[in-house]
């Protein structure tokens, strides 16, 4: 898979404070990418240098192949964690103006601002004014602003910041929507669920510096504990076993029973050993969150 962004040993300073410290960042074409971090570790400044709202003070950002300019940016679709819109302006007409911006015929644009009014259940509020809708009525309306033009590249600074569950859940549902018709995208988030969730490959930014980087489900695998959750028959309690595992606390409303393999020790010899002294209804390995993998790595 070719890249679509490639960042380059970006360093960017700020009255000596070091922003961003030769931090590289490759984003594969079409892939949902995240980029994770503490705040203050450098993601919004780094998005910005993307966005070419700020210039890096060495390394190279490329686009496509080609050192990124400003004829890309109608190609970017961008939502700040700063949400920024016209209070005092009617919705439709707010869509619709910065899409034109963006390049967009009015014909067109009012036509997909009306589908995506639609998808957000927000047609009725089209002719009020940006004021009257809710906190997260309004950051519906700037992610519809964003992604109204359908550029190539999307990136989303904390998308999730403010909506509830559900309106969180329709976001995720429209964000790897846009990726199946081809936009590339990539965002920020102290979301760790969402990470799970919708992206495909992440980096995680800490101090300044890339510190943990790569595909979630590899990242995972890596960061694993070698525990096995075990579903025994209800009358079973488990033997123990010191030479292949050690018989973990049960974690909090789970109540399969939970062992450590031993250094060494295969999955499949455990198996083995317990299907021969118990009844084994299942089992499954346990893989550690990216929440947990977030916490080991930025605190260690």
């Amino acid at each position: 898979m070719e890249n679509f962004i490639e960042v380059k040993d970006v360093v960017k300073q700020y009255d000596g404070h070091i922003a961003l410290d030769h931090v590289s960042v490759n984003v594969p074409q079409g892939c949902i990418y995240g980029l994770l971090g503490p705040n203050g570790a450098g993601k919004t400044s780094l998005i910005r240098i993307i966005n070419l709202i700020t210039k890096p003070d060495s390394g190279t950002v490329t686009i496509d192949g080609h050192p990124i300019s400003e004829d890309d940016v109608a190609n970017i679709g961008y939502l700040p964690e700063e949400r920024g819109l016209y209070k005092k302006m009617k919705v439709g007409e707010q869509i619709v103006y910065l899409a034109r911006l963006k390049g967009m015929s009015k014909n067109d644009a009012q036509r997909e601002m009306l589908q995506w009014l639609e998808r957000f259940d927000l047609v009725e509020w089209r002719d009020k004014k940006l004021e009257a809708l809710s906190k997260g009525m309004q950051q519906k309306v700037q992610f519809i602003a964003t992604v109204l033009h359908k550029p190539r590249l999307l990136i989303f600074d904390e998308p999730f910041s403010g909506f509830d569950p559900v309106n969180a859940d329709q976001l995720k549902v429209e964000i790897l929507r846009l990726n199946e018709e081809g936009s590339t995208i990539l965002f920020s988030t102290h979301n760790m669920e969402s990470v799970e969730a919708v992206c495909e490959r992440i980096s995680l930014i800490n101090h300044s510096q890339v510190v943990l980087e790569g595909r979630v489900d590899e990242i995972r695998q890596q960061h694993k504990k070698n525990i096995i959750a075990v579903d025994l028959q209800k009358d079973e309690v488990l033997q123990p076993c010191d030479e292949l595992f050690t018989q973990l606390p049960p974690a909090m409303g789970n109540k399969e029973t939970l062992i450590r393999l031993n250094s060494g020790v295969a999955i499949r010899d455990a198996i083995a050993w317990l299907n021969e002294h118990h009844r084994l209804n299942g089992f499954h390995e346990i893989l550690p969150s990216m929440h947990e993998i977030f916490i080991e790595t930025v605190k260690g």
